[in-house]
Formats: C-alpha cells, sequence, structure tokens
C-alpha cells in the first residue's frame, strides 16, 4: 500500500469513527435530553462530520473560536457558549449566539441584555449553580440566584431568558460525590423553578460531560455536553 493511500484510509476511518460515535451516544441518551456536542478546539472538517449526522447543536469555550467557526459553517447550526464569559467579549456573540450556559454574576447577565438590544433579539441563558468542591469551578449559590431574580433591577432585563441551571461536577472518580452534586443542581432547579418571571422560565437542566453524563441523566439532567467521546480527545489550537 502506498504511504498516500494509507494516509486516505486513516483520515476516513477517523471522520467514520466521529459519525459512529456520535450516532452511539444518541442511541443512549433518552428523548428528553438535548446533546451539546463539545466541539472546542476541533477543526471545521470534524464538526461538519457530526452536522452530516445530523448533529445542529455545537458548544465552544471560547467566544472568538465560537465565532470564527460560525462565520464558516451552516447557518442552522445553534451555539451554546459553554465556557466562562468575560463581559468585553460578550458583543462578539451578541448576534447569533443560542444558549449562553455559564452566567455567573449579574453584571455579566446585564452586558448579556444589553448586547442582545443592540441586535434586537433575547438571548436564552442557564445561570452556572457553584455544585463543585473545587476552587476552580465558577457559580453562585442558590441564595444569589434568588437574590438576583427577587431584584427590580432584574425585572427591568428585556432582552434575556433565563431558561435553566448550568453545573459542573467535581473532577473526581468519587461517584458518590458526583452524584451528590447533581442531585444538589436539580434540587435547586426544582425550588426556583416554582418562581417563575416573565424573563424566568426554568426548563434545562445543564449537567453531565463525557464521564458521567449517564448519572447525571438519572439524577434529572435533560442537557448534556459531550465532546472527547463524540470527537476524541482535546486538539489544542495555538
Amino acid at each position: 500500500m502506498s504511504p498516500n493511500l494509507e494516509v486516505v484510509l486513516q483520515f476516513m476511518s477517523f471522520k467514520m469513527s466521529i459519525s459512529e460515535q456520535l450516532l452511539n451516544i444518541k442511541s443512549q441518551l433518552p428523548k428528553h435530553v438535548t446533546l451539546v456536542a463539545v466541539s472546542k478546539t476541533k477543526p471545521i472538517k470534524d464538526i461538519l462530520e457530526a452536522y452530516n449526522s445530523g448533529q445542529r447543536i455545537f458548544g465552544e469555550n471560547k467566544i472568538q473560536e465560537m465565532v470564527e467557526k460560525q462565520e464558516q459553517l451552516p447557518e442552522d447550526i445553534q451555539w451554546h457558549m459553554i465556557g466562562h464569559v468575560q463581559r468585553n467579549k460578550v458583543k462578539y456573540m451578541a448576534s447569533f449566539v443560542s444558549l449562553i450556559h455559564g452566567v455567573d454574576n449579574f453584571k455579566l447577565l446585564k452586558e448579556i441584555n444589553k448586547q442582545a438590544q443592540k441586535h434586537n433579539r433575547i438571548i436564552d441563558c442557564l445561570f452556572q449553580l457553584k455544585i463543585a468542591e473545587e476552587d476552580s469551578k465558577f457559580g453562585m449559590t442558590q441564595n444569589d440566584i434568588e437574590t438576583i431574580i427577587s431584584s427590580e433591577e432584574f425585572s427591568e432585563l428585556k432582552h434575556i431568558n433565563i431558561v435553566g441551571l448550568m453545573g459542573m461536577a467535581t473532577f473526581t472518580d468519587n461517584e458518590n460525590q458526583i452524584k451528590k452534586e447533581f442531585n444538589y443542581l436539580k434540587s435547586a432547579f426544582d425550588v426556583l423553578n416554582s418562581k417563575e418571571l416573565f424573563n424566568f422560565k426554568l426548563e434545562i437542566v445543564s449537567m453531565g460531560m463525557s464521564g458521567d453524563y449517564k448519572l447525571a441523566i438519572a439524577c434529572g439532567s435533560n442537557m448534556v455536553r459531550i465532546g472527547s467521546s463524540i470527537f476524541g480527545e482535546r486538539q489544542y489550537i495555538n
């Protein structure tokens, strides 16, 4: 076999594996669970392979990277911002982002509202609840969220809609700890869900990634963020 043919076959096999992995994951998900394919650090060709296999929701954790990909990929893709958001970069994604997962303070929420207004949009957001013990994880407490939604300032935000909660469990092999953290998020969701406002209608419980999504679903998640189990390990972009 020639070296060039071998490279082509390896490339085809790699592309097939993305499609197969995606369909395998989808076959395991209950119908009520939404899959966010985490495409951060992945090249356009990999995302297109998933897209051509039926996936339409992709998650990125860097705004600049998401903007560059959005400009090159089909318009019917729903882009989710799943990483930590800096206020000064909200303007770059405000025209197209479908859902912002990691809203962890009121100043950020006001900036999203401001930029959404410029584009005559209402942007869906998730409040990020801190459920992990790790200091590196962002997020608010349940009391923080209750304080925000009870404020007059929050009631004045006409261009955002809080549609759910997001949380990231501790990076650990201790399944009991992860389960405890997931249950805490679902419990907070159930309590806060009774406080329906015009811009606060909770429907989404976003928790669970490649290593723990099955446990997350068992604990009440209806949106999972899966990357490496679809695309393989991360490929960092310089």
